[in-house]
């Protein structure tokens, strides 16, 4: 562990063993997964962790007008992760989603296009999502981990990716910042990842045959195969979606619920 003021920076495994001998006296039941979106990749040298960190609190206190540093936790390229804020205290993360949250900023610019993220990145990522499922008694699902995307930022009300929302985590954040996305690619890594780290078994994840794009300017999503079935939601024109099920013109988006679309309204690449 290296230490400089209030920050420390772990391994991944210093970092698994600081939860296990730690102590937190907040109630947590959900970890929000951001992208650092500035300082990206090209900031980060391999050795200025602190002095990134430095500089993100002092944005946070001189533009937002925080106290300190927004978030609880950052990932860096190389693998690493920084307790920036004290876990037990509330962070600055998500409208709506911060009186029981861990915000983890995982530094760099995850939308289409943008940095590139590393193995080591990705692994450390799964992992302190798992680790924080594990030390709060968490079930890795789309309502313990979630993504500042899928809330409203004047409301601070879940939306699912509708309304004045931000891309964070990133448009491709393990393939996608969507609901569907995150139940599909991301959360049965970090449930693959806690069954390793507890000895238990992770639930078989449900394999998308395809994916599309909403060619559509506005799709309803229904809670069946059909438009007398009631709308879920609706999506945009340009999301991704995954496709699970198709069945007499329809498809089913999501990975274990009842949610379908017109296939006629997707387009695949």
């Amino acid at each position: 562990m290296k230490k400089k003021g209030k920050f420390l920076l772990f391994t991944m495994d210093e970092f698994d063993q600081w939860l296990l001998e730690t102590r937190f006296s907040r109630s947590v039941k959900l970890v929000q997964n951001h992208h650092t979106y500035l300082p990206g990749y090209v900031q980060f040298t391999g050795s200025n962790h602190f002095g990134l960190l430095e500089g993100m609190e002092h944005f946070h206190m001189a533009e937002r007008g925080f106290s300190e540093i927004a978030q609880n936790l950052t990932s860096f390229p190389d693998g690493t992760v920084a307790v920036c804020r004290s876990i037990d205290k509330v962070p600055c993360g998500i409208k709506g989603a911060n009186q029981e949250g861990i915000c983890l900023e995982n530094l760099g610019n995850f939308d289409a296009g943008g940095d590139t993220m590393t193995p080591a990145h990705r692994d450390a990522i799964v992992k302190i999502n798992a680790l924080l499922c594990r030390e709060f008694n968490l079930t890795p699902n789309t309502d313990s981990i979630v993504y500042h995307h899928w809330y409203d930022l004047n409301s601070g009300k879940r939306t699912g990716g509708s309304g004045t929302t931000k891309t964070c985590p990133g448009t491709a954040f393990f393939g996608g910042n969507s609901m569907d996305a995150a139940a599909a690619t991301f959360i049965p890594l970090v449930a693959q990842t806690l069954a390793q780290l507890t000895g238990g078994t992770a639930p078989s994840a449900p394999v998308p045959l395809k994916s599309g794009e909403v060619v559509a300017s506005s799709l309803n999503v229904r809670a069946g195969r059909g438009t007398e079935f009631p709308v879920v939601k609706g999506l945009k024109r340009g999301v991704r979606v995954n496709v699970f099920e198709t069945a007499d013109g329809w498809v089913r988006i999501h990975p274990t619920e009842q949610q379908w679309v017109a296939e006629r309204y997707l387009r695949y690449a």
